[in-house]
């Protein structure tokens, strides 16, 4: 079965048990949400680092989508189809 991968950063990967790809299976397009769902819904940790409490992508995360941040297309509801990378980038700040 076809799978969409989304690549983690380094700063991610512990929450998602070490893993730098977390792999989604899906035969056809889904949306950035589903994918997100699916991915972290087996680390919740993850899964609350990404999204706040409505389920909004939080503000210091960044998803590309081939290269497109989904904030530029449309949001959670961006389709994704097996074959595309999906990057999540967390911001990192400080003095």
């Amino acid at each position: 079965m076809p799978g969409i991968n989304v690549l983690l950063p380094s700063v991610l990967q512990p929450l998602a048990g070490g893993q730098s790809i977390l792999t989604a299976p899906a035969e056809g397009a889904v949306t950035v949400q589903w994918l997100l769902d699916s991915v972290a819904g087996e680390f919740p940790a993850l899964s609350r680092r990404l999204r706040d409490e409505t389920g909004a992508v939080r503000r210091y995360v960044n998803i590309y989508v081939n290269g497109n941040e989904i904030r530029r297309l449309q949001g959670l509801g961006t389709e994704v189809t097996p074959g595309q990378e999906v990057l999540i980038i967390q911001s990192v700040a400080g003095g």
